[in-house]
C-alpha cells in the first residue's frame, strides 16, 4: 500500500506543478486552448495517443471485446494504430492545420462555421460536443474507479472526485500546453508500463505458448461457433462481423472526434507532422495493441466475481481488474499510474474541448458582449469545472457498461462531423444542405438506437452513423444548392500558398 500511495503522491504533485509551469502560456485565448499553435511533433503525438487511450479502453473495452472475440480483439488495437493513428495523421494533420489557421478556427464547430459560412451550423455543432463528450468523460471517471477500488479498497465516490478535482487543478492552471507535457508524461508511463503488465500476467499463466494452448481448449459460447474449441484463438475470432464494427468505430472514429482533431490544430509545422506521424503510430501499437491482447486473455481468468448474482451476466468492467489484481503490488501501483496517466490525459483534453467550444462558439458574441481576452479565458476555466461537475454526477450513477457509454458518444460525435469534416478538407462541393444532413444522421442514428434498439450494440451503431455520414454528404451536395464558388476558392487558395522549405523536405524538379 505505501509503494502505490507514494507512486500516486508523486503522480499527482508532477501532475500540479506542469500546470503551474505552463500558467504563462494560458494567458490569451490562443494559448489557453492550442498553446500558441506552435506545440512540437512529440508533445503533440503523445497529446494525440494519449487523448486517444485511457480507462474506457484499458478497462472497459479490452476486457469487453477480450472476452468476446478471445485472441482476436487485437486487431482491434491494430486497427487504431493503422486508420486511428497513422491515416489519420497522413489524411488530415497538414490539411487541418492549414484550413484552420487560414479561417483562423480554434475550435471543431468553428470550422464549420467558417468553412460552410454559417453561424447555425457552429451552434448546432458545439451544443453536440457539449452533449455528447459528457458520456464520455463519465465513462473515463467509470472505469479508472473501478480499478482503484480493486487497487486500493477506496470508496467508488472518492476515486470519482478525486480524478475530477485533479484533473480541473491542471488544466485550468494551465490549459493547453498543461495538457500537452502533462501527456507526454503519462504517455512514457503508459508505454513502459503495459509492456511490464503483459509480460507479467502472461508469465502467471505459465508463459505466452502455455496461455495460447489454454485458451485453445475454451468452447466458445458465441452463437455463431457455439460449443467451438479453439475459436478464442483463431485469426478473426469467434464473430468476426461484430469485430469489424468495433474495429471501424474505434479506429474510423477519431476522426470525427473534436478532442482529437483539435491536436491537429496546434501543430507547429511541417516537420511536427513528419515526426509525428510515426510517434503516434508507434504509440498506439503498443498501447492500444497491448491492451487488446492484454484484454484477449481474459477468459483465463473465468471466476465466480466476474457474473452477476442475479443475472448471471458477465460483469465486463470487472475483468482487467480482476485480472491484475493477481499481479505483484509493486506492479499494481505502476498500472493504478498507468491507467490513470491514460484516463486523466483524456480526461482534459475532453474538458479542454468541451468549455472553449462552450465559450468561443455558444457563448461569445451571443449571449456574452464583447467578451475580452482575459474573460473568455475566465471563462473557459468556469466551464471546465462545470463540465467536470456534470459527468461526476453520471459517473456516480453510470448507465450502463464502459463500452456502450463510449459507444453512444463517440458514434453521435463522429456520426455527425466526420463526413463533413473530412470532405470538407478535400472537396469544394460539399454543401451546408450535407452538413445538416450529416449532423442530423449522425445524432440520429445513435439517440434513435438508444430508446428503440434496431441495432443491438451501441458500437455497431456508431460504426453505422460514422459510415452512413460517409455516403449522406456526396448524395446530399449533388442534389442541393451548390456553395458559393468565389467563396469556397477562397478558402481553399490556403492549400496553394507559396512557401519555402528547405531540400532535405522537398526536392525541386528539373
Amino acid at each position: 500500500m505505501a509503494i502505490k500511495l507514494i507512486l500516486l503522491i508523486v503522480f499527482f504533485a508532477v501532475m500540479v506543478y506542469v500546470g503551474m509551469y505552463s500558467r504563462k502560456h494560458a494567458s490569451s485565448v490562443d494559448g489557453f486552448v492550442l498553446g500558441g499553435r506552435s506545440v512540437g511533433p512529440w508533445l503533440t503525438a503523445f497529446a494525440y495517443g494519449t487523448s486517444y487511450f485511457s480507462a474506457v479502453v484499458f478497462v472497459g473495452y479490452a476486457g469487453q471485446f477480450g472476452w468476446k472475440y478471445g485472441i482476436a480483439s487485437t486487431w482491434i488495437g491494430i486497427g487504431n494504430a493503422v486508420i486511428g493513428s497513422l491515416l489519420a495523421w497522413v489524411v488530415l494533420g497538414r490539411r487541418t492545420k492549414v484550413m484552420t489557421q487560414h479561417l483562423k478556427s480554434k475550435t471543431m464547430p468553428d470550422f464549420f462555421g467558417g468553412r460552410y459560412g454559417s453561424e447555425a451550423l457552429k451552434v448546432t455543432a458545439s451544443v453536440i460536443v457539449f452533449i455528447f463528450l459528457i458520456p464520455y468523460t463519465a465513462s473515463v471517471y467509470n472505469g479508472l474507479s473501478r480499478l482503484f477500488g480493486m487497487a486500493f479498497n477506496i470508496p467508488y465516490t472518492v476515486c470519482v472526485v478525486v480524478m475530477a478535482v485533479f484533473t480541473a487543478v491542471y488544466v485550468i492552471l494551465g490549459g493547453y500546453m498543461a495538457t500537452a507535457i502533462n501527456d507526454f508524461i503519462q504517455g512514457i508511463i503508459m508505454l513502459a508500463g503495459i509492456v511490464a503488465v503483459i509480460g507479467s500476467v502472461l508469465s502467471g499463466q505459465g508463459g505466452f505458448l502455455n496461455a495460447i494452448q489454454t485458451m485453445a481448449q475454451i468452447p466458445s459460447d458465441v452463437p455463431l461457433t457455439q460449443g467451438q474449441p479453439g475459436a478464442f484463438t483463431s485469426f478473426f475470432g469467434p464473430d468476426p462481423l461484430n469485430l469489424l464494427g468495433v474495429v471501424i468505430l474505434t479506429s474510423l472514429g477519431t476522426w470525427g472526434l473534436p478532442q482529437m482533431i483539435g491536436k491537429f490544430y496546434a501543430i507547429k509545422d511541417e516537420k511536427a507532422i513528419n515526426t509525428g506521424t510515426v510517434i503516434s503510430t508507434f504509440f498506439a501499437v503498443v498501447v492500444a495493441g497491448g491492451s487488446y491482447f492484454l484484454g484477449g486473455f481474459g477468459r483465463l481468468f473465468d471466476n465466480a466475481s466476474l457474473y452477476n448474482e442475479e443475472t448471471g451476466a458477465v460483469i465486463y468492467d470487472s475483468i482487467i481488474p480482476y485480472m491484475l489484481s493477481t499481479l505483484p503490488d509493486i506492479l499494481i501501483g505502476i498500472v493504478v499510474v498507468l491507467v490513470l496517466s491514460a484516463s486523466m490525459s483524456t480526461l482534459s483534453s475532453l474538458v479542454l474541448t468541451s468549455s472553449s467550444t462552450m465559450t468561443l462558439d455558444l457563448l461569445k458574441d451571443r449571449v456574452m458582449k464583447n467578451m475580452s481576452e482575459k474573460k473568455q479565458v475566465v471563462t473557459m476555466q468556469v466551464l471546465i469545472v462545470f463540465f467536470i461537475v456534470v459527468s461526476v454526477v453520471i459517473a456516480l450513477n453510470p448507465p450502463t457498461f464502459i463500452a456502450q457509454l463510449m459507444g453512444i458518444s463517440w458514434g453521435a460525435l463522429a456520426g455527425a462531423f466526420l463526413a463533413p469534416f473530412l470532405y470538407g478538407l478535400y472537396w469544394k462541393g460539399v454543401s451546408r444542405a450535407a452538413v445538416w444532413a450529416s449532423f442530423a444522421t449522425g445524432v440520429g442514428i445513435t439517440v434513435s438506437n438508444m430508446f428503440i434498439g434496431y441495432i443491438a450494440s451501441p458500437i455497431n451503431a456508431g460504426a453505422a452513423a460514422m459510415i452512413a455520414g460517409l455516403i449522406v454528404v456526396p448524395v446530399v451536395s449533388l442534389v442541393t444548392p451548390k456553395p458559393d464558388k468565389e467563396k469556397v476558392d477562397a478558402i481553399f487558395a490556403c492549400y496553394d500558398e507559396k512557401v519555402t522549405i528547405t531540400k532535405k523536405r522537398s526536392l525541386e524538379a528539373n
